[in-house]
């Protein structure tokens, strides 16, 4: 799997907002909560690390401005 997958964060998004995440949870056993829960727990940590990198890649050498096309105010 590629590293920068937009396909397989597209599936995991439909799997997340279609209910099927829900229905998974609510219909298997214990071990299958706990692996559902784990899964999660684990995606929210790399979501966070995604949120640090992306604010330090937009913010560094004024990136931003430059999307933007504004120049910073001196």
């Amino acid at each position: 799997m590629a590293l920068l997958d937009m396909e397989y964060l597209e599936k995991l998004e439909a799997y997340l907002t279609s209910g099927d995440l829900k229905f998974d949870f609510e219909n298997g056993d214990e071990d299958k909560k706990f692996a559902i829960l784990e899964f999660l727990e684990k995606l929210m940590d790399v979501a966070e690390l995604a949120d640090e990198q992306a604010t330090k890649l937009i913010f560094k050498d004024g990136y931003l401005e430059m999307l933007s096309g504004v120049k910073p105010q001196k």
